[in-house]
């Protein structure tokens, strides 16, 4: 359990930096900080070997995944094969990242309610708006009130669905 939740904070930290530059988000100094200290010993060998193209920090990403394939591995000790851990090791990294989108709407959402003039709040709002732009074109204000947040999570939850389905069938 300890081992899983060290995994899960280092993993979303490194998905989080992938996101941050992947989208070109400037993080308050703050979150940069605790971000990048937390994933620079794995991040910077890493780039020796798989530099970052077209302004992705693919190392980030392949950290994550091997943090979840390691945490993973703990199957393998159990009696899997290694194509079972490997293809569990997917599926729980996919769900890393659709739980870390929700977590991020669902923080937003708190900080609309609660108070949207907050120092992190044009941040993480910053952090969704790839996701809510494309929803938003889509469904309509409902008087002054955005439903994008409550339809992005619904279907972040569809694929979650999706994804547990697709990977049942192992």
């Amino acid at each position: 359990m300890i081992v899983d939740a060290a995994a899960t904070l280092l993993g979303g930290a490194l998905l989080l930096r992938f996101w941050m530059q992947a989208i070109r988000v400037r993080p308050p100094s703050s979150v940069a900080q605790f971000t990048f200290q937390l994933s620079d010993w794995l991040v910077r060998p890493l780039r020796r070997i798989v530099p970052g193209v077209g302004g992705y920090d693919w190392a980030s990403l392949i950290g994550a995944f091997l943090i979840v394939l390691l945490a993973t591995s703990v199957l393998f000790l159990a009696g899997w094969s290694a194509p079972a851990v490997l293809l569990a090791a997917l599926q729980r990294f996919l769900e890393w990242i659709l739980y870390g989108f929700m977590a991020l709407l669902v923080v937003e959402a708190i900080f609309s309610w609660i108070n949207p003039h907050a120092p992190l709040a044009p941040f993480v709002r910053a952090l969704n708006d790839p996701l809510l732009r494309p929803i938003r074109r889509v469904v309509p204000l409902v008087g002054s009130l955005d439903l994008s947040l409550l339809v992005a999570i619904i279907l972040l939850q569809i694929a979650q669905l999706v994804l547990g389905m697709l990977f049942a069938v192992r």
